[in-house]
């Protein structure tokens, strides 16, 4: 069992060291195509992206101010286990009622940071640079949503505990999602589930699954379906209702893009790397 595991092991490092060497062929332009990756291609990704790289830095730098100010054992530990909970449910208000929402592109001001966040994820489900939410939105959000729940709890140094734990969640949410859209059929049951989840949320009805690796709001909320037998297929699980016609009521999204949108996605292309 020993040799085998450290074959198997070697053969991940040696793997992840030829995708890092080769990283160039795994692009759509300028940003990696999920489409073409295997899974130490995505470690690779994952672990050298500019974005990741700051929730670490941000991650080990609030941990710190936390330790700084003096943390007390009980009063921590509760702030790390109400962000753990909260966390997916704040997720699927976010996703569902923000993302999901047709406001942002109706105004002129906000159609610009809909587009970035959620619409050209749909657009290009594979792309990873549309796949992570930029720093300068995720960051104030997760600290508006998490630091009071700390700071309410026990001052200053819980606040930056949870800080701490919000973020660490969104590594965690990240990685699994990028799982969800790579090209690798997951050997673990529940990672394979949450990802058949996800895909039948951007590939059969987007008014629903709104989920990353937990469901229990979807459940709660009924807009949890389990296969694509339960409900038909939406006529805009690509464009999130921004359609030609509502492009040409609202056109500041498209002008944004330089095109019209698309009612399907490009796809991975050829060269799609399996497992």
């Amino acid at each position: 069992m020993s040799t085998f595991n450290s074959e198997h092991s070697e053969g991940f490092w040696r793997a992840f060291w030829n995708a890092r060497k080769n990283q160039g062929s795994l692009r759509t332009g300028r940003s990696f195509d999920l489409g073409k990756m295997s899974l130490p291609h995505l470690w690779m990704a994952y672990l050298t992206y500019p974005t990741i790289l700051l929730y670490f830095a941000l991650i080990l730098t609030s941990a710190a101010a936390a330790l700084w100010f003096g943390p007390k054992a009980a009063p921590t530990l509760i702030t790390i286990v109400l962000v753990v909970g909260i966390y997916p449910f704040a997720w699927y208000a976010i996703h569902r009622f923000i993302l999901h929402g047709r406001w942002l592109y109706r105004n002129p001001l906000t159609a610009s940071l809909w587009k970035r966040v959620h619409f050209d994820h749909h657009q290009d489900p594979h792309l990873l640079d549309v796949l992570f939410g930029s720093p300068l939105n995720t960051i104030p959000t997760i600290a508006i949503i998490v630091m009071p729940i700390g700071w309410a709890i026990g001052g200053i140094s819980t606040a930056f505990a949870a800080l701490s734990t919000g973020l660490v969640m969104t590594c965690i949410y990240e990685f699994f999602h990028c799982i969800q859209h790579l090209a690798y059929k997951p050997r673990w049951n529940w990672v394979a589930k949450i990802k058949q989840l996800h895909v039948l949320h951007h590939f059969h009805d987007e008014d629903g699954n709104y989920g990353i690796t937990n469901y229990a709001a979807d459940r709660l909320f009924g807009s949890f379906y389990k296969d694509a037998r339960a409900r038909p297929r939406s006529a805009h699980v690509f464009d999130l209702g921004y359609d030609l016609e509502e492009a040409q009521r609202y056109p500041w999204v498209m002008k944004h893009t330089g095109a019209p949108p698309k009612q399907r996605p490009d796809g991975a292309r050829r060269g799609s790397a399996a497992s």
